[in-house]
């Protein structure tokens, strides 16, 4: 299990704020399928939000901890029902990012052509009718 110091995970916390559960552990507990599920989620997003659906706090504890155990992932916070985990990314994980060009290029416009914007007058010049300064 990874730990966390306390300035990375008030960060970690601050970015999982906005989102939303992705994976749900239900009454039935934790089976090799959700334990799959986790997994492809924390590679994909590294850092995620479950929803327990447990009563007792003291399994929702050894489920985070079994978790994190499991996936080489640190716990970031248990509130109410919710796990936040977060797993920093592996080596097959940090591919370089591709970027392809597009095959339509745009063209930019021609110093004289109608998509200059007209100059702007300073504040004060040029108000509305009616309103001297």
């Amino acid at each position: 299990m990874l730990v966390l110091d306390p300035d990375t995970r008030r960060a970690l916390r601050a970015r999982a704020h906005a989102l939303h559960a992705v994976v749900s552990i239900s009454q039935n507990g934790l089976s090799e399928s959700v334990v799959k599920e986790i997994d492809a989620s924390l590679t994909a997003h590294q850092l995620i939000k479950i929803r327990v659906y447990h009563a007792d706090r003291e399994s929702r504890e050894q489920f985070l901890t079994l978790l994190c155990e499991l996936l080489q992932a640190a716990p970031v916070q248990h509130i109410g029902k919710l796990l936040i985990l977060w797993r920093p990314p592996g080596e097959e994980e940090q591919a370089p990012i591709v970027r392809h060009r597009s095959a339509r290029r745009t063209a930019l416009p021609s110093p004289g052509s109608a998509h200059r914007r007209p100059p702007v007058a300073p504040r004060g010049v040029g108000g509305k009718k009616g309103q001297d300064r």
